[in-house]
């Protein structure tokens, strides 16, 4: 197979738990991972549009929440969510970059990540249920599920722009990074463009909200941790889905 299809293939396997052909862990295989990444993001959206269509939301609106909530940890397998626990350990020392970074590393789990996972969960339960609330659920559902793919698109220009800290980062940022990079700037301006056709206040909002957290997540990273790694790329994508949930809420209820 040529090496585009290997990098979907790779893409898939790394980053989520969807059956895809295994591939040889090699360079040319690896060239074109971040550019596909995105993808992953767009069949998250599309189950999570699949359930919204499918369930009696008048009546079992917790229900609908949950399940939401749960699709991203079953096609990623929880891969970006470790890394947020990671991040917030790391952060609650306080400790210099150096001890940070040897505490994200650490692969016991602490008693801050719990806390803040637990209440990252439920704030995202609790936007899910307000999707149900908005004058137009359908649209504001539609801004979210863009939404993971704006986040996975942003997550990889930020590794093709943002100094890493970690040679593994080092070796993604290394594979066609020019070509990479291009793609993944289009993949984010698509898909903004999308959020913001199908309902202006919420998917500007949620755009908006998602630039934000680019900006926090380069001062943060930087001053914390001397740049960025694969786990604060996970607390990234997790920060970046739940402001977009939240925007697309909050504005959905309020404006349409």
């Amino acid at each position: 197979m040529s090496p585009i299809i290997n990098s979907l293939f790779t893409s898939f396997s790394l980053y989520s738990r969807i059956p895809v052909p295994q591939t040889e862990w090699k360079e040319e295989n690896r060239r074109y991972v971040l550019s596909f990444f995105p993808l992953v993001g767009a069949v998250t959206g599309a189950l999570e549009y699949l359930l919204f269509r499918s369930f009696p939301l008048t009546s079992h609106g917790l229900l609908y929440a949950v399940l939401s909530a749960v699709i991203p940890v079953v096609i990623t397998g929880g891969i970006h969510l470790d890394g947020f626990c990671d991040v917030n350990d790391a952060l609650a020392s306080y400790a210099p970059p150096e001890k940070a970074l040897e505490i994200m590393h650490d692969p016991h789990i602490g008693s801050f990540a719990i806390i803040r996972l637990c209440l990252y969960l439920l704030m995202q339960c609790a936007f899910f249920h307000s999707l149900t609330l908005c004058a137009d659920p359908a649209k504001a559902c539609l801004v979210v599920c863009a939404g993971y793919v704006l986040s996975r698109a942003l997550s990889a220009v930020c590794v093709f722009t943002f100094r890493c800290v970690s040679k593994g980062m080092l070796e993604t940022v290394n594979n066609r990074r020019k070509t990479n990079l291009a793609v993944s700037v289009i993949w984010a301006v698509l898909s903004s463009a999308l959020m913001i056709y199908i309902s202006p206040a919420c998917g500007g909002a949620a755009v908006l909200c998602s630039l934000g957290v680019v900006t926090y997540y380069r001062l943060m990273s930087y001053k914390r941790f001397g740049g960025i790694n694969g786990d604060l790329a996970g607390w990234f994508l997790q920060m970046c889905e739940i402001f977009i949930l939240g925007a697309a809420a909050v504005m959905g209820y309020f404006y349409g």
